[in-house]
């Protein structure tokens, strides 16, 4: 095993350092896909999280409870949900989506977002209700008041899009389902990983899994950056 490991990351160094196309192909297409999923997951979940959190409505509490079954919902579970959607049979059949990237940033989409809200809302929940009726009273329109608000938790929001990415860029289930593991096309880390260990070739998957942990830590490490950064701002 020791000896597995080391040739995984002697292969995954020669890899990067040699610039094989197949490689980088592979790494480019999982920062795209994950990355596009999670845009849209931003853009839908933290509008979400924070509606539901600052807004009293019949029936708040079941969406409160979905969006928090929605969060621990199995991957896999989605990729046949979008699979079925999108089948030659399905709805969506005529969008010609199935194995191929589109489809897989649909399902990383559905996977991400309620993360990206359930975290969100929690944050928002979290700040002074003081601070919202103080605005007000002040004058300030319900928008200003809510920006204001999302600004207070805005450290809880960036966890949220934290956990959204950390979700999905290491998720193989459902894009595997959706996207085919074609060569050149749909294949990322996750699946490539797969496919190498079923091919037998360990020290090759090792060496994607090491990629895909160092892309996952240096993105994480640059998000803690800039979370270090609105920590030391509001000092």
């Amino acid at each position: 095993m020791e000896q597995s490991l080391m040739t995984g990351v002697q292969e995954g160094i020669t890899l990067l350092l040699t610039f094989d196309p197949k490689v980088y192909n592979i790494i480019a297409t999982s920062l795209m896909v994950s990355g596009t999923a999670l845009i849209f997951a931003t853009f839908i979940g933290i509008p979400l999280g924070a509606f539901i959190a600052l807004t009293n409505f019949p029936g708040k509490s079941f969406f409160m409870a979905l969006l928090y079954t929605g969060m621990g919902f199995p991957p896999v579970a989605i990729g046949l949900f979008v699979f079925l959607l999108l089948s030659a049979s399905g709805p969506l059949g005529e969008l010609g989506w199935l194995f191929s990237p589109k489809a897989m940033i649909f399902a990383q989409t559905i996977i991400s977002f309620p993360l990206v809200a359930g975290f969100t809302m929690t944050a928002v929940m979290g700040v002074d209700k003081n601070l919202l009726r103080q605005l007000q009273s002040l004058g300030a329109t319900k928008t200003q008041a809510t920006w204001a608000t999302l600004k207070e938790a805005k450290l809880g929001i960036l966890v949220a899009i934290i956990a959204g990415f950390g979700t999905i860029i290491s998720e193989v289930g459902a894009v595997m389902m959706v996207g085919g593991n074609i060569e050149g096309s749909t294949r990322v880390l996750t699946t490539a990983i797969v496919l190498e260990t079923r091919r037998g070739n360990f020290g090759l998957a090792i060496a994607f899994g090491i990629i895909l942990l160092s892309l996952t830590f240096i993105i994480n490490l640059a998000m803690l950056h800039l979370q270090k950064k609105e920590i030391a701002g509001n000092d």
